[in-house]
């Protein structure tokens, strides 16, 4: 589902069409969620305890101005300059990723010529050309603010929108992408009221509409519906939440729908989201009533002329005519507002306050993206906001926690206006696509800055932690708990979680476990755990087992089940067919410290690293034990689980932590989370160097952190100090502040308890 970012009216004006403001996706206010502390792991629970002489007055600083310095790791996405047809920076146009490395464009309206469009435009991101696409059969009207949503991989699924006489429509379409015809299946069941601006997102053959706006008023709408793709039969409308502009998705059996614009017309930062699961309202197809009408006949004068790019005389900004002007026939709907029922299910809502992770909505033009169970905020350049104050943000919707992946310089180049941004199907990469607004940036004419789409950037989320949506779990989303509630024993999630309560029992206890895992002692000296154990990259042979002295003391025994480490475990399966010496004693002995040896046998069962109050036998990880189990990920080559580790290191990085997970992602090459702690370390360094893991790091591992800081950095602090804050080095004194003022944080953070988590919130 494509969004598109323009200037801000008011949306009631009957006068032109409306030119809104960004996707607003999540336009509102700002929020902070403070991270849960972990605890302490057995890895840093026998280090030396950090030193409390910290001060509060010290830091590492750049000398180099800000401008001058490139992100720590490297990364920046690129702009690239698109050839060919290239579109007019149309306004509630969608924009689709389709695969095959191709983005669809269609409708919209363009603002210099009250001109509303319904071309197919399609760019090659290959070769970056713009093509005009010949299409043919029920080609639908004029239309803008509509959604365009793919359907299993070659079909795009345009739903309402308005058209040139600003008639709210709530016709479907159906775009093949192979053989470019459209067609307009008949439809049954209660056609919801026809809208624009709305959202739409696919789930389990099923296409959901959320919120709109609609009327000669332009009302903004509530509801929200579903078509069976299978019987293309609508649902009855109920009542949800009132948006319009907003961002919808569907993870965890929940609808989830962030920012937009209320009913009050105000850019909000509430998030919703309505529980499916269970509900046969959803579950089930949709039922025609009485009250229901038939099957729909198609409009008389369709199929309408095949596309011809000469058929009307009217030309916009970006040099071609618009399709057949004929004004588009809106199918009868029912809808009845007042009377609608509530949404089955249980609906919450969370407003976020204030927060220095969360990104402000009342500025900037935001675009919203979803990955692996996050939803992703750029806030990108405006009129009334520099490249210096856009980011990239990240909602974790499962720990409902912000977190700032990158500041705005890192990502963002000064010079342009982005107007649209898609996503592909895995969630691994986005696109922005915009227009420079600098003279002479490029050769389009005196006119041509920011009428054209006519560059796009390409952010690969891979660099920023994301392993994509295919990898996401499906018990994360289970298990995934937003709210604090009552514990109650969740219902069996299969073979493996109803062993999981057997795991580490004596075979003598009738658990059935018959193999036993032993790993280094608690009680083997940490400092050779460091610098031995860890510092093996995975070069070596990953059956090897000789990465310490032979004779290091051994834990207790873990008791497992062979079948469970058979099945989930793939070097463990290799080496079972090969009938290695493991296949004869039923033992076997992982170099690793016990508890992360513990953990990673725990994840094989339940897929899970996550900590929770009722399990039982201490078998969740830490954080020092995520950091172990980020490098036994990459050891054994195992995605899911070094996606599992990454998220929560880099959600729950902490003073305490910081070098542990700089130096266990060094070893396991994850180089967006090294940097991004590194980065953390070099902010909090008068305390980071005064903590456990520091202290322990090898003589090698702190000279290499040492020169983490910028080449021209030193140490500012004292009188010097003073004269910083006070503005004698410039811009850099907000800097200064930001920092006194994280640091400040983290300690109250860490005073902190559960019940002030909820700070900052309203829950309704």
């Amino acid at each position: 589902m494509a969004q598109s970012a323009q200037s801000a009216q008011n949306p009631s004006t009957p006068a032109a069409p409306v030119v809104n403001p960004s996707i607003f996706g999540g336009s509102g206010q700002v929020t902070a969620h403070t991270t849960p502390q972990a605890s302490v792991s057995s890895l840093a629970s026998t280090l030396t305890p950090a030193s409390a002489g910290s001060s509060n007055n010290t830091y590492i600083m750049p000398n180099s101005p800000l401008k001058n310095r490139a992100p720590m790791d490297g990364y920046r996405p690129k702009v690239t300059r698109t050839l060919g047809q290239r579109p007019a920076c149309l306004v509630n146009a969608s924009v689709t990723y389709c695969g095959n490395n191709q983005i669809y464009a269609f409708g919209g309206f363009d603002q210099y010529t009250d001109e509303v469009y319904n071309h197919v435009l399609r760019l090659d991101l290959v070769s970056h050309q713009w093509t005009l696409v010949d299409n043919y059969g029920d080609i639908p009207g004029v239309r803008m603010g509509h959604t365009a949503t793919l359907y299993k991989g070659d079909k795009l699924l345009v739903f309402g929108g308005e058209n040139e006489h600003r008639t709210y429509l709530s016709d479907l379409i159906i775009f093949d992408l192979k053989t470019a015809h459209w067609t307009q299946p008949q439809v049954s069941g209660p056609i919801p009221k026809g809208r624009a601006r709305h959202a739409a997102v696919l789930h389990e053959d099923k296409l959901f509409i959320v919120g709109g706006i609609t009327g000669h008023d332009n009302y903004v709408l509530d509801d929200i519906c579903y078509l069976d793709l299978k019987t293309f039969t609508w649902s009855r409308s109920w009542r949800f939440v009132g948006r319009f502009d907003h961002s919808a998705y569907i993870w965890g059996d929940r609808v989830w729908v962030f920012g937009g614009l209320s009913e009050d017309m105000d850019k909000v930062s509430d998030l919703w989201w309505l529980d499916l699961k269970g509900n046969p309202a959803f579950e089930s197809p949709p039922q025609i009533g009485s009250l229901d009408r038939a099957v729909l006949a198609r409009n008389a004068s369709s199929p309408r002329p095949p596309y011809q790019t000469a058929q009307s005389s009217v030309v916009g900004s970006s040099g071609y005519a618009a399709n057949s002007r004929t004004p588009q026939v809106n199918t009868p709907s029912f809808h009845l507002k007042a009377y609608a029922p509530p949404a089955p299910g249980a609906i919450s809502a969370l407003k976020f306050v204030s927060g220095t992770n969360v990104p402000s909505q009342m500025q900037g033009i935001h675009f919203h993206v979803y990955s692996s169970g996050t939803l992703l905020d750029f806030v990108t350049p405006a009129a009334t906001i520099t490249s210096r104050e856009c980011s990239l943000s990240a909602l974790d919707l499962g720990t409902l926690r912000w977190q700032k992946l990158a500041e705005g310089r890192e990502i963002f180049k000064s010079g342009y206006r982005w107007h649209y941004c898609t996503m592909n199907e895995d969630g691994t990469k986005a696109w922005l696509l915009g227009c420079p607004t600098e003279a002479g940036a490029i050769d389009l004419g005196a006119n041509g800055l920011e009428e054209y789409l006519s560059d796009i950037m390409e952010i690969d989320l891979r660099r920023y932690g994301f392993l994509g949506s295919n990898l996401a779990s499906e018990a994360r989303t289970d298990l995934a708990r937003p709210l604090r509630t009552c514990s109650v024993e969740p219902p069996s999630k299969g073979l493996g979680a109803d062993l999981a309560k057997l795991f580490n029992q004596p075979p003598e206890t009738g658990s059935g476990t018959d193999f036993i895992v032993t790993a280094l002692s608690r009680d083997y000296d940490e400092d050779e755990i460091m610098g031995s154990a860890l510092l093996h990259n995975g070069d070596a042979d990953e059956g090897s087992q000789t990465w310490l002295a032979p004779d290091a003391p051994t834990s207790p025994p873990i008791h497992v089940h062979r079948l469970i480490l058979q099945a989930r475990w793939p070097h463990f399966a290799r080496l079972w067919a090969s009938q290695m010496a493991e296949f004869h004693t039923k033992k076997m002995h992982i170099p690793e410290p016990y508890s992360v040896v513990k953990a990673f046998l725990y994840y094989l069962y339940t897929d899970r690293i996550d900590p929770t109050d009722d399990d039982a036998d201490g078998a969740m990880a830490d954080l020092s034990d995520v950091a172990g189990l980020l490098v036994m990920s990459n050891i054994y080559n195992l995605p899911h689980l070094r996606l599992l580790c990454v998220n929560r290191l880099s959600k729950e990085l902490d003073v305490d932590h910081a070098c542990i997970i700089w130096y266990c992602a060094g070893l396991a090459n994850e180089e967006w989370l090294r940097k991004r702690a590194a980065s953390f370390c070099m902010t909090h360094w008068g305390r980071v160097v005064r903590t456990a893991g520091f202290q322990r790091l090898p003589r090698a591992a702190l000279v290499e952190l040492s020169q983490e800081v910028d080449m021209e950095g030193r140490v500012v602090g004292g009188d010097e100090l003073d004269l910083f804050i006070d503005g004698r080095f410039g811009d850099a004194a907000s800097a200064a502040s930001r920092r006194k003022e994280s640091v400040s944080s983290s300690q109250t953070q860490m005073l902190g308890t559960e019940d002030d988590e909820d700070d900052g919130m309203e829950m309704s």
